[in-house]
């Protein structure tokens, strides 16, 4: 693991091998066809079942690549990604040997989804599918080489390699616009999660990561509640796709080790208790900065992000990474999305276990004030 660092300035980035983003009004239809691998490729289609039923956007794609190039569309991908509807999928692809495109259209269930079954044919072929990702919310699972799914005892997992990189992203307000409010601002905070824990992770670099990650935070607090305002304005949606962009994509191939305690919460919170993950970061982001607050060096880099957000910098990074968890807080009340886990059927009882998924540990200092954690999300 090569850790970036702050005296001397050093550090080491590695990209991923995403080749294309498009953004903008009716990049769809302005860009998809080209995005093809070859003039002969045949794209199947991986979605859940909301956009399908409820919105013109499926059928509109499949128009697209007429028959052609359409090899068919499985829409049954759920909150979580289940397993058995990842099998179920991964069946369906792989099915037409000619098939060596994956379109991914929705949040990260499907997209995790086409990436997990991007490498389960290459187990069974020896080639990657080609993925071209439409994201319809902000949880920026097209930026990140980690496939997770939900296993039959309801517990996340996945994989992780560099390979299922999506190759393509088409970010378009106008299928964007089609997703809930909730979903949308959740998501937001979802990606609010990504810019502040790399923040403080170890392997990130000062550029491109921290300073895309700052410019990622700005725009998140600018946006979600314009857009909340105005939740049809394309171009408050097309900068906050833009915004969530830069709070994953620099992650980069360096990073190594999960993303941070507040991931690691949500996942302990997440497909055990079918809460959605950007309601575990509702929950938890501004809890766990506060605790990290205690340490002194990741106080440093939370504290920068102040005068991003319209606040000065003062002479005590505790204090001022105190102030970034305040204003996490005020933004979710803001956006309508405080809550707490009793609202989605937790019980005091989970404690010990949410703990100990989220740690890795039955007792300690970390897990004594994780425990205390939370208690208060109660």
């Amino acid at each position: 693991m090569t850790e970036s660092t702050e005296s001397p300035l050093s550090g080491y980035w590695a990209p991923t091998h995403l080749k294309r983003l498009y953004y903008g009004p009716s990049s769809v239809d302005k860009h998809l066809m080209s995005c093809l691998p070859t003039e002969k490729s045949k794209a199947f289609i991986i979605t859940g079942s909301s956009l399908a039923k409820k919105t013109p956007l499926i059928k509109q794609v499949e128009d697209l690549l007429t028959k052609k190039h359409y090899a068919g569309t499985f829409s049954g991908i759920g909150q979580h990604a289940p397993v058995q509807q990842l099998d179920a999928a991964t069946e369906a692809v792989q099915k037409d040997s000619d098939v060596d495109t994956i379109i991914s259209i929705g949040g990260g269930s499907p997209i995790d989804s086409a990436k997990a079954i991007s490498h389960r044919s290459h187990e069974k072929t020896g080639k990657y599918l080609y993925h071209i990702s439409i994201p319809t919310t902000l949880s920026a699972a097209e930026c990140s080489f980690t496939a997770g799914y939900t296993k039959e005892d309801g517990v996340k997992t996945g994989v992780s390699k560099p390979e299922i990189v999506v190759d393509v992203i088409i970010y378009d307000p106008k299928f964007a616009v089609q997703t809930p409010q909730k979903l949308w601002l959740s998501t937001g905070m979802r990606a609010m999660d990504h810019a502040i824990e790399l923040l403080y992770h170890p392997t990130s670099t000062e550029v491109p990561t921290k300073q895309l990650l700052l410019t990622a935070a700005a725009t998140l607090f600018a946006y979600l509640p314009k857009s909340k305002a105005e939740p049809e304005n394309e171009d408050y949606i097309t900068r906050l796709q833009l915004a969530a962009w830069s709070s994953l994509y620099p992650y980069g191939l360096n990073v190594k080790g999960g993303l941070g305690l507040s991931h690691s919460l949500g996942y302990a919170l997440g497909s055990p208790y079918s809460i959605p993950h950007g309601i575990t970061s509702c929950l938890t982001l501004a809890s766990v900065v506060r605790l990290k607050a205690e340490n002194p060096e990741d106080a440093a880099q939370i504290a920068r992000v102040l005068p991003f957000i319209g606040q000065p910098r003062g002479e005590d990074d505790y204090r001022d990474a105190l102030k970034v968890a305040d204003a996490i807080d005020n933004l979710v009340r803001e956006l309508g999305l405080a809550c707490t886990i009793t609202d989605y059927g937790v019980g005091e009882d989970q404690i010990p276990k949410i703990c100990n998924m989220a740690t890795g540990a039955k007792e300690g200092v970390l897990y004594d004030k994780v425990a205390h954690l939370v208690q208060e999300l109660f």
